[in-house]
């Protein structure tokens, strides 16, 4: 019974990792005196982009999603563009560490003298990131829209999973843009 108690509780919790793994979580801001109607093209802002912490292969995997996710929005890449696209990244390590020791009875939670040490310590190390997605008005030189996803970045050697990893991230941002007006 104690064994059935310890492999569902630990199912359930690598359940619970799993599940948020996947998920993007995403704040907007927004300049609320700003038409974004009037834009209608765009360009990559290449001072901003060069400051991001990422190697040189994400950078050209974000501004290839960021691209297709503006021209599916209707926009038009150009030399003398309305909107400047600028990015920012942070990365963190988490380290979970459970503790579920399920013990006899005795001394306690989790130990026994009559069970032993009944612990069962999983440890646990995740990266998560965040992506921030700028706008920048290219008359003016000002921010008017910055898009954040947050969430788990995968730690797969595969390059397929890292682009659709970052595919997820970008849609989700842009998915924000343009704002729901508040009237």
């Amino acid at each position: 019974m104690k064994k059935l108690i310890q492999k569902t509780f630990s199912l359930l919790a690598l359940l619970i990792i799993m599940s948020s793994c996947n998920s993007v979580r995403v704040a907007a801001d927004y300049d609320k005196n700003t038409n974004f109607d009037s834009y209608k093209t765009f360009a990559f802002f290449k001072t901003g982009i060069d400051k991001a912490e990422i190697s040189d292969l994400d950078k050209r995997r974000i501004l290839r999603a960021i691209e297709s996710e503006m021209l599916a929005k209707g926009f038009t890449k150009s030399k003398d563009p309305d909107l400047l696209v600028s990015i920012i990244t942070k990365e963190r390590q988490e380290v979970n560490v459970w503790n579920n020791g399920f013990g006899g009875f005795g001394y306690g939670w989790g130990w026994s003298p009559f069970w032993g040490n009944n612990f069962n310590t999983n440890v646990s190390t995740n990266s998560q990131g965040s992506l921030y997605i700028d706008l920048i008005d290219a008359k003016k030189k000002e921010l008017v829209w910055q898009g954040k996803g947050s969430g788990y970045l995968t730690s797969s050697s595969k390059v397929d999973k890292k682009i659709e990893r970052i595919n997820t991230f970008v849609r989700e941002i842009m998915t924000a843009y343009p704002p729901a007006l508040e009237e």
